[in-house]
């Protein structure tokens, strides 16, 4: 099963975390399953993170996350 600490929480880096502070805290399960739906729209269209798309793959992991029901 997808988990936020085993899977997620290691796609973000240190900069994509403090780049995005101003929305929300990429090391903070609560923030990030709250936003969970806004940050897959800006990871799917490649405007997060700052520096360049993810990869499909990455993507996917994110929204297979939230359809599991965001598990911790």
């Amino acid at each position: 099963m997808v988990s936020f600490e085993a899977d997620v929480r290691p796609l973000f880096r240190d900069d994509d975390a403090d780049a995005m502070s101003w929305a929300f805290d990429l090391r903070s399960y609560e923030d990030v399953r709250a936003s969970a739906e806004a940050i897959y729209e800006r990871l799917e269209d490649g405007s997060m993170p700052c520096d360049e798309p993810w990869p499909e793959e990455r993507v996917q992991l994110f929204r297979d996350w939230i359809d599991a029901g965001t598990p911790r």
